[in-house]
Formats: C-alpha cells, structure tokens, sequence
C-alpha cells in the first residue's frame, strides 16, 4: 500500500506540472531532483523512506497551483487534502505537512526532525542541478538585465544554499559549488 500510495502522489504532481511549460520544467529540474537528493539522505540518514519521499513530491505543490508566495502553506494544506484522499495515516500526514511547511530556508530554526531537515537540504542542493533556471528566474521576477547583477545573484544564492546544508549534504555537491563559484564568483 505505500508504494502505492507513492506512486499516487507521484502522478497526481507529474499531472499537475504537465498542464503547462513551465510547470513541466520544474517537474524534470526541481521536483525530480529534490526527491532524488531526499532518497539519497534519507538512506544515509535512516529516515523515514515513505515520508521523505512523499514530502519531496509535493513540497513545493503549493506553487503550482498557487505561485511562490507562501507556497508552503498552500502546498502543505494540499498535501493534506491529497493524502487524506488517499486514506493515508494522519500521523504521517502530519509530518509529511511539517516537512513542506518548514522546507524554506528562511525558517530553518523550527526544523525538529530528520525528515524536516532532509527536505530542506534536498530542496537547497537542487540549486545546484539546476542554476541556468534560477538565471531565467532572475531575469523574470527581479527584472535584472546585465551580465554583472546576474553574476552577483548566482553567487549570493549559491553561497546562500551551501550554508544551510549539512557537512554530508556538503559533500554530495562540493564540486559543484566550487564549479558555480568559479564560473560567477569573480
């Protein structure tokens, strides 16, 4: 039944990004990527398997359907919605809420467990799978044109995303970071 209930989830994300071009491109450069990173922790961390992989699916649901702006809290409320759909246990449902409420960086000092942790790591290493798209997100939403102010956000988001991880989240994309920083760090 958890796979089950997995493989549910995962469609219902892939059918929702599937409903536009951006979407789909988030799907293949954000979402598939944190889930992978998640799996990858919460192996080496012991974790529960089933939460962090259903919480890496929709942690960022919310801005699917609703956009960036408090999209945890929307996206926790339709994680719940969803899971109880799929008469999924309400203590897991639960935490699966905490680990997409507490994902952001920002709020990393109400994180109390493992799980919380591992998808805020995932969701920050994906940052670095992925930097050409936080360029054209740039270029978007903060209307920056030229080629220094966009070096500039690089490396600030980078170095920002590096020091919320932990030194085995570290380890996973050292290289990486280094590449990053050597390419928009001068």
């Amino acid at each position: 039944m958890k796979n089950e209930i997995i493989e549910k989830i995962k469609k219902f994300v892939e059918e929702e990004c599937k409903k536009d071009f951006l979407s789909k491109e988030i799907l293949m450069n954000h979402f598939l990527p944190v889930r992978n990173y998640a799996i990858q922790l919460a192996n080496k961390k012991n974790a529960d398997l089933d939460i962090v992989e259903i919480a890496a699916w929709l942690h960022d649901i919310g801005s699917i359907f609703y956009g960036r702006k408090n999209h945890h809290v929307t996206g926790a409320e339709i994680a719940e919605k969803k899971l109880r759909e799929l008469n999924y246990p309400e203590d897991k449902i639960e935490k699966v809420k905490k680990c997409i409420l507490n994902h952001r960086g920002s709020i990393s000092n109400l994180r109390e467990s493992i799980e919380e942790q591992i998808i805020a790591e995932a969701d920050s290493l994906s940052f670095f799978d992925n930097v050409e798209g936080y360029i054209l997100w740039v270029i978007e939403n903060d209307k920056i044109k030229n080629q220094r102010q966009i070096k500039l956000s690089v490396k600030q988001k980078a170095q920002n995303k590096w020091n919320q991880l932990s030194d085995e989240s570290k380890e996973l994309i050292k290289s990486k970071y280094d590449a990053v920083l050597l390419l928009f760090g001068g």
